[in-house]
């Protein structure tokens, strides 16, 4: 048991990593009440969490080099307790951001390339595979069990206990560390800050752009944003457009630096040439897609089961136990297959699953609930994930060279987070952007008065907020409504609620079934029974 006490310490704060990105999605209304806030500003949060990492990610990989990966991961895990801690103590959703989405997103860029890194070298031949599984799985195991931590701390005791046990466990795995072997030799190195920068910036203007869309407007200006009274939508299009194009460009301008720096003799910040070896590319791509397809379901399914149905946060949790379940059982299915099978065969059939499980969940969403349909809905998704977590990651870093697994396991870090920053932010903007509209259609095409549309209208203009379907009638009254319209007001809303879910988990679909195509360079052989030469050519 010795030899694995490095992955069980790796392997916790790995654990603390993903975890973040699940538990607070069940607890949304419970902290909105609490910091007098919205839902919008928790889908911000939670995509600016995993944004943050994605953007530094390729900085906290080469500073591991830098200063030596053990060292990059104790002052991590040090940073990272700070923002849960000061996550823990927030008095109102500005500190919960600087703490959640800022301070612990910085910590966790330094702790995630170096987990990949420390594995590899502390490990080697199948331990390798395995302890590579282990942490696939332990990653799964942190998206099932954060819906249930969350929802069991938050209706018998506060969110704020879940940042209090991640500063416990943080302090815990720093304490252990130095049973942790770092073999390679730190490099001397100048980090090119335009290529930090460029990176940094294109990625947040890209997701900022996704995120504001359901507000701003994809291309047509709805709602600008204003500077001193004067709408921001230059040439009469939506900022949300100029701000992925301009997202798009910078990333481009980031390749081709780091291609002049390679040109050059100069250290880029990541080697554009990796993105030549196809396994490596599949790999990444697919788990990209897979973790915008569990942000996205993360972040809908809860805010479906509180805000329509009025369930609290351990009920949510329950809801979503069949995924958690299936998730922790399947990672381990997964790992025992890879000695039977090829990984490619085992991502095709992960894929496939997630494909028909959101095809079930989306049949299953309506007011009374099938629980059998949606809990069967449920499961397929873990499973799918479970076999996905078991692959991706040795996939991934047995594609190079022991010399670049911390550079793999920042590009690793990076498709992570920003397949779940666009997973939150693109599948949350088609929820409310398309419960924006059908509320508009529903409540022009009813038979309240003339009166109550002109003031539905005039109440709705910076769009409709997602709230509890039961609280709307209250609302309606406040406003002077009587009860017969209060209760038309409620039903137009519940149904809109329906209706944008459904919308949303068809997009779902889409990202599920476009993901197929990305796994063609997964490899065809049985990785434990033939070895592939991670120095080999790049193959294109």
């Amino acid at each position: 048991m010795k030899k694995w006490s490095v992955v069980a310490i790796l392997g916790a704060a790995q654990f603390v990593m993903v975890l973040d990105g699940t538990v607070m999605n069940v607890s949304i209304s419970t902290v909105v009440v609490d910091l007098d806030t919205t839902v919008t500003a928790m889908q911000a949060a939670i995509t600016f969490y995993t944004l943050t990492m994605a953007a530094l990610m390729l900085l906290g990989a080469k500073l591991g080099d830098v200063w030596g990966r053990r060292r990059a991961f104790v002052i991590g895990s040090c940073i990272y307790a700070l923002g849960s801690l000061m996550t823990a103590l927030s008095p109102n959703v500005q500190v919960l951001f600087l703490g959640w989405s800022i301070i612990e997103g910085v910590g966790a860029v330094l702790v995630i390339p170096a987990v990949a890194a420390l594995i590899a070298d502390n490990y080697e031949g199948t331990d390798r595979i395995t302890a590579f599984a282990v942490i696939g799985a332990v990653s799964g195991a942190a998206v099932a069990a954060g819906p249930l931590i969350g929802g069991f701390l938050t209706t018998y005791a506060s969110w704020r206990y879940v940042f209090v046990g991640e500063v416990v466990i943080m302090f815990f795995v720093v304490l252990f560390t130095r049973v942790i072997h770092d073999r390679t030799a730190r490099q001397v190195a100048h980090i090119d800050v335009w290529s930090v920068l460029l990176s940094a910036v294109g990625l947040v203007f890209v997701v900022l752009g996704m995120l504001q869309s359901k507000t701003w407007g994809w291309i047509t200006p709805l709602h600008s944003p204003e500077i001193g009274g004067v709408e921001i939508a230059p040439l009469g299009i939506s900022l949300c457009a100029w701000l992925i194009v301009a997202g798009a460009g910078l990333l481009a301008l980031f390749v081709r630096r780091q291609r002049h720096l390679s040109a050059a003799g100069r250290q880029p910040l990541v080697d554009v040439e990796l993105f030549r070896i196809a396994r490596l590319r599949s790999g990444l791509a697919v788990l990209g897609a897979q973790y915008a397809i569990t942000a996205g379901l993360f972040f809908m399914v809860p805010v479906y089961l509180q805000m329509t149905l009025g369930l609290d946060a351990l009920e949510t949790g329950l809801k979503i136990f069949p995924l958690s379940i299936s998730l922790i059982l399947f990672s381990i299915v997964g790992t025992r297959l890879s000695r039977l099978w090829s990984p490619r065969r085992i991502v095709r059939i992960g894929q496939i699953a997630l494909v028909l499980s959101s095809i079930l969940l989306l049949a299953s969403v309506d007011l009374e609930l099938q629980n059998f349909a949606f809990g069967f809905g449920m499961f397929v998704a873990g499973a799918a994930l479970g076999l996905l977590a078991s692959q991706l990651g040795n996939v991934n870093m047995s594609s190079v060279s022991e010399s670049q697994t911390s550079e793999v396991g920042g590009l690793q870090g990076v498709f992570q987070n920003l397949g779940s920053s666009l997973g939150t932010a693109l599948i949350g903007s088609v929820l409310i952007g398309a419960l924006a509209s059908t509320f508009a259609l529903g409540v022009s095409s009813s038979e309240l008065s003339a009166e109550t549309k002109a003031l539905v209208s005039e109440q709705t203009e910076s769009g409709v907020a997602i709230l509890p379907a039961a609280d709307v009638a209250d609302i309606a009254k406040e406003a002077g409504l009587d009860e017969t319209e209060s209760a038309e007001l409620t039903r137009i809303y519940t149904d809109s609620q329906i209706s944008s879910l459904h919308t949303a988990f068809f997009a779902l679909i889409v990202i599920a079934f476009f993901a197929l195509f990305f796994s063609r360079g997964i490899p065809t052989e049985v990785m434990g029974r033939k070895s592939e030469k991670a120095d080999a050519p790049p193959a294109t």
